[in-house]
């Protein structure tokens, strides 16, 4: 009588093949989500001087910086920017404990007589008291700070799975890499989102026959970016600041 043999355990790199893509499909959906709304949250919202003044007398002021702009270094992925400090400048940035940052636009403080002399106008009176109650714009710890810590983690952590996917894995079956590497470009991670749908959720079964190249990929890029912009701006228009803040 001749016995079954055992049934063979699927080779390591098999269960891998299987894991992998469901894993990378899952994880970076959620990661966006979660980079998506935090990134939302902790981008800065415009103000007035009236909601500074209650901010500052119920004791909401975390942090402070006066400045003449912003830093834009970080907002191709939505990061948020950080003011440039200039202690004359006709802006007041500020954070509160849930972690929003507010800004106003102000008068810049008068020009002293005596650089030794107190500046008792209107705008340093008021520095003086945020000062004395809230720490500097890059105190480490505030609540605001923290959030922007983990936009900046996420902002890397996405990029870095699509692109190992994209440059390592079996090649997509939509378009080249190329054609994703661009698309993979625009704003607030969106590429990279349609990749995930076409290449992950949703692949069509064998590869494309038209599949689109480098150039066409490019060509998405610049005019989805445009149209992009153009939603972003229209949104703020309709909807206001707080919807749609930056």
């Amino acid at each position: 009588m001749v016995e079954p043999s055992p049934p063979r355990s699927r080779p390591a790199g098999g269960r891998w093949r299987v894991v992998v893509p469901v894993a990378l499909r899952w994880g970076l959906a959620v990661l966006w989500v979660l980079w998506a709304a935090l990134a939302w949250w902790v981008q800065p919202r415009e103000s007035t001087e009236a909601q500074l003044d209650l901010d500052l007398a119920g004791g909401r002021v975390v942090t402070f910086q006066r400045a003449d702009g912003w830093a834009d270094d970080g907002a191709y992925w939505g990061n948020r920017p950080d003011p440039r400090f200039s202690a004359q400048g006709w802006m007041l940035v500020w954070t509160v404990p849930n972690g929003q940052t507010r800004y106003a636009m102000v008068d810049p403080p008068a020009a002293q007589s005596y650089p030794s002399g107190p500046d008792t106008s209107v705008d340093g009176g008021r520095d003086a008291r945020l000062a004395a109650v809230a720490g500097p714009w890059g105190t480490s710890g505030a609540p605001a700070h923290r959030i922007a810590g983990a936009v900046d983690l996420l902002a890397v952590v996405l990029p870095l799975l699509w692109l190992g996917r994209l440059i390592g894995g079996a090649p997509p079956l939509v378009g080249t890499r190329w054609f994703w590497f661009w698309i993979g470009l625009l704003p607030f991670g969106l590429g990279v989102l349609a990749w995930s749908y076409r290449e992950l959720w949703r692949p069509p079964p064998a590869p494309a026959a038209d599949r689109g190249s480098g150039w066409r990929g490019l060509g998405w890029l610049v005019f989805a970016g445009i149209g992009l912009t153009m939603l972003v701006f229209t949104a703020r228009t309709l909807l206001g600041p707080a919807v749609v803040p930056g």
